[in-house]
């Protein structure tokens, strides 16, 4: 039987069956085949693996697909499928630092995760695909170390039928049409983690917005008109964000508007997917828009090691809704704070938010409560040195993973007195805080 040794972290204290901290993912090279019709897809999965500890098996989380191969080097490995994990032989003993190439293919008709806040994933939309793997969405459709603080780097390829537009994370880098439908081909260059892994399939027309960051749109054609206007301001909210929270940090940005309607819009690295219900021809989702764009810096640039850290997105996320707003000439960040601080106070005081609990990451209090710590924090600072001190973290975080005490560290080299308390109180402790 194939067993494999476990360590124990935050991160299994919040998902425990998903991700291996025993190795990591250095990049992911898929190659699927999907039919849009009977729901199948054929996958191919070529994944770098590096060892963090010695070890001899590999684990990796994958849905309900029927695995007709395991290869590692080339050579024909045995392995267990069972539960959502996908467990393999490395063919050799591993030391840390050895890396493997490990092939799986395998083949099925993709259901979401079911979890918590619904089903997560890979999921059949009217006509199309969309993906949205947060928080642990990815085993869905690819066999993953599904784990935030494991980015890599990915090639996805995708062939569908040629009437459907396919949009994965990256850049196109070739597009080939034959009998059997369209490949598509994108490579991600910048590391990801697993759950903003994203492909969307869809009867999208196509629109470039102007701006010095490559911007495009898609959406149904019907929605035309109303797209291009609720996103016309798109290239203003950019550069504001570039001056507050330093520059974009990836080559482009694109956003898929779907002909269903989302309860929320979806986050991806380089992508943001949104419902037809947030259209109008009137702007009134243009906060969503913000968050989900803030998102490209606080989220997908920088992400989180442990989900525990969710308002080092979230938060972030939400504070630029008010700093766009305050931007754009609509209400001040301090008015959107003192009105939601109000909210907060009537609500239960019982969310740590540094630590909220598995079943709370999504809980608009840690999104909110975020949001008005950091705009505490600006009152603390100064905007000057609050937003110098933002556009330091997003630079020397690049890319990375992030944690609460790295940000509490980082904050504080911006302070002229200690921080202890103020961050004691708006994150660790489950009162709200006086709003100064």
């Amino acid at each position: 039987m194939l067993e494999t040794k476990r360590n124990v972290s935050v991160h299994d204290r919040y998902f425990a069956r998903h991700g291996d901290e025993n190795h990591r993912v250095d990049h992911y090279d898929l190659t699927l085949d999907y039919r849009i019709g009977p729901n199948r897809l054929d996958g191919v999965a070529r994944l770098t693996l590096v060892a963090v500890e010695p070890l001899s098996l590999l684990r990796l989380d994958l849905g309900a697909f029927r695995v007709s191969q395991v290869l590692v080097d080339g050579e024909r490995v045995p392995y267990t499928h069972r539960e959502n994990k996908l467990t393999l032989s490395a063919g050799r003993p591993l030391e840390p630092g050895e890396a493997v190439v490990a092939e799986v293919r395998y083949s099925g008709s993709p259901r979401p995760v079911r979890s918590h806040w619904g089903d997560l994933g890979w999921e059949e939309l009217t006509d199309g695909v969309i993906v949205a793997s947060q928080p642990i969405g990815a085993p869905s459709w690819f066999p993953c170390n599904d784990r935030p603080g494991n980015k890599a780097s990915y090639r996805i390829s995708v062939t569908a039928a040629s009437a459907y537009q396919v949009i994965a994370n990256g850049r196109l880098v070739s597009k080939s049409r034959a009998a059997s439908g369209t490949t598509w081909v994108y490579e991600q260059d910048e590391p990801m983690a697993t759950y903003l892994a994203s492909v969307q399939i869809g009867r999208y027309q196509r629109a470039e917005l102007p701006g010095t960051v490559p911007q495009s749109l898609a959406f149904p054609g019907r929605l035309a008109a109303q797209v291009k206007h609720d996103f016309g301001r798109q290239e203003h909210m950019l550069a504001v964000f570039a001056e507050r929270f330093g520059p974009y940090p990836f080559d482009a940005y694109n956003v898929v508007v779907v002909d269903d309607e989302l309860e929320i819009p979806i986050e991806a690295q380089g992508m943001s997917i949104f419902g037809r219900n947030h259209v109008d021809g009137r702007r009134r989702s243009e906060r969503l828009v913000a968050h989900e764009l803030a998102h490209q810096w606080f989220g997908n640039s920088l992400t989180l090691a442990d989900w525990r850290d969710i308002w080092l997105h979230e938060g972030f996320s939400a504070y630029a809704e008010w700093v766009w707003s305050e931007a754009s000439g609509d209400e001040p960040a301090g008015e959107h704070a003192r009105r939601w601080h109000r909210r907060l106070a009537s609500l239960p005081q019982d969310l740590v938010l540094a630590d909220p609990g598995p079943e709370n990451i999504f809980d608009d209090r840690v999104y909110k409560r975020g949001a008005l710590a950091l705009h505490a924090l600006r009152g603390t600072l100064g905007d000057a040195a609050f937003f110098a001190m933002v556009r330091e973290w997003t630079a020397a975080k690049r890319y990375g993973v992030v944690t609460t005490r790295e940000f509490i560290g980082h904050a504080q080299r911006y302070a002229h007195r200690p921080l202890d308390t103020f961050f004691w109180t708006w994150l660790y402790d489950a009162r709200l805080p006086y709003l100064p």
